[in-house]
């Protein structure tokens, strides 16, 4: 029979502020296992997850990021929530095939919807017709939505992404996992707690306010780890990446367009990406970047162009995307890295008065990339609250209005990934609340998936 197994994904967590700041988890790893993860590449969320569910890399499973460009429907999709995007066996699928009753609970791990897993929660707001955002969850089984939201409250959606994200969405999420373990008792439950990345890109790694943020996602996830040993479970707890200090960030796009390569639709006074009608264009996420061409472009001329772009440090080719593990239909013919200091922004106008309505909201799903200032409120702004107050209530009266609250200054992003260079201090973390003496010093994030399985089979 399959020992219980607990797996904590403690996004942003690394070496040095876990020997600094979380007296709780390192006692896991001393009691246990600690060693050190050599992050995924791209070391992106959605990748890195990928990478240790199915014990593979985007060229096998092709999760190439967080988001890509579809080239059949030539739209640019980032968050999709479908499990099926994500190719080949996952851990429960090769977990069932050695036991056929194995049970696995997925808490708020991406693409989590229409999976193997037998309990299943994830965000999944609803957009109503009147232009609101309403948070909400989905799961699996649906009836388990109502009883989660019944007992803890609706899902705390805006503390989980935006200005006001905290503790409080990882608090929802550990209370909600203590529930469906308690009601399921799942062989294998993955549980999710995103707090401290969101602390990280906000602030830096070096502020001296982070100590707090991990003192607190430190005691969260001890009790957690508590609750469940206390059962007979084993625990392990990952982090996927480390992140690293910024400064500022590299406008991709508009080099593109200024090169005559980015296409631009004009509408209402603003200007929207044409992926389609470009000849290259980036979806740009974090310190990564997929370039798309125009397979009549001149790729030679395009890559000259960002080998030179001041903040790219690496631009991959297809040869060195297969070197890399990432060489995969989704993934753009070309493939640049920042330097460490710098992130990709996925602006591309040259006037803000002509950003799209929606650059300065929360809209993760519309934006072409991935975009951290939405974590802040316009300094900009005079009285912000009072503005976001006086908006939703004209909401909540059914008018129609823009919560555009969202700064346009990349400076104020202060930490970023992406990269996998960052040193042995920015590395993520593998603790086990075993002794596994034969594990190496060091293991691929794939390497994840088979720590999980010797846990649950050992």
């Amino acid at each position: 029979m399959a020992h219980q197994t607990v797996v904590l994904n403690i996004v942003g967590l690394d070496t040095g502020l876990l020997r600094d700041h979380a007296p709780r988890l390192r006692a896991i790893g001393e009691a246990g296992t600690t060693r050190g993860i050599d992050a995924a590449f791209p070391a992106l969320t959605c990748s890195a997850q990928s990478d240790m569910l199915t014990g593979t890399t985007p060229e096998k499973h092709g999760i190439v990021g967080n988001g890509w460009y579809d080239r059949t429907s030539s739209e640019i999709r980032f968050w999709k929530q479908s499990n099926r995007l994500v190719q080949g066996d996952k851990i429960w699928d090769v977990a069932r095939r050695r036991e056929a009753g194995f049970t696995c609970s997925n808490m708020f791990w991406w693409y989590n919807m229409y999976s193997g897993a037998d309990t299943a929660v994830t965000p999944r707001p609803m957009y109503l017709a009147d232009g609101r955002k309403q948070p909400d969850i989905w799961t699996n089984p649906p009836e388990l939505r109502d009883r989660l939201q019944r007992e803890l409250g609706t899902f705390p959606l805006f503390h989980f992404w935006g200005p006001a994200s905290d503790i409080r969405s990882s608090r929802w999420i550990a209370d909600a996992s203590r529930i469906v373990h308690e009601t399921t008792r799942p062989d294998l439950q993955l549980i999710y707690l995103p707090h401290l990345d969101y602390a990280l890109q906000q602030l830096g790694p070096d502020d001296p306010a982070i100590a707090e943020h991990v003192r607190q996602i430190d005691e969260l996830a001890g009790d957690l780890v508590e609750h469940h040993r206390q059962r007979g479970c084993r625990v392990l707890v990952v982090s996927e990446y480390g992140i690293g200090p910024v400064d500022d960030a590299v406008s991709i796009n508009l080099a593109l367009r200024e090169a005559g390569l980015l296409a631009i639709r004009h509408e209402r006074g603003t200007e929207l990406l044409d992926a389609g009608a470009s000849a290259a264009f980036a979806v740009t996420d974090h310190q990564i970047a997929h370039v798309y061409l125009d397979p009549e472009v001149d790729r030679d001329r395009v890559r000259t162009l960002l080998e030179g772009l001041d903040g790219i440090d690496e631009v991959l080719g297809r040869e060195e995307q297969m070197r890399r593990g990432v060489h995969h239909e989704r993934c753009g013919d070309l493939l640049c890295i920042s330097d460490p200091r710098r992130w990709f922004v996925w602006d591309y106008w040259t006037d803000d008065r002509k950003a799209p309505d929606y650059a300065r909201t929360v809209d993760i799903h519309r934006k072409p990339g991935y975009d951290p200032r939405e974590l802040f409120l316009d300094p900009d702004l005079k009285a912000p609250r009072l503005r976001i107050a006086w908006k939703l209530l004209r909401k909540k009266l059914g008018f129609r209005t823009l919560m555009d609250v969202i700064p346009l200054d990349a400076s104020l992003v202060r930490g970023s990934h992406g990269r996998t260079d960052l040193g042995p201090d920015r590395s993520p973390v593998l603790l086990s609340s075993e002794r596994m003496d034969e594990l190496p010093d060091r293991l691929p994030a794939s390497g994840v998936h088979d720590v999980m399985l010797r846990l649950l089979f050992d």
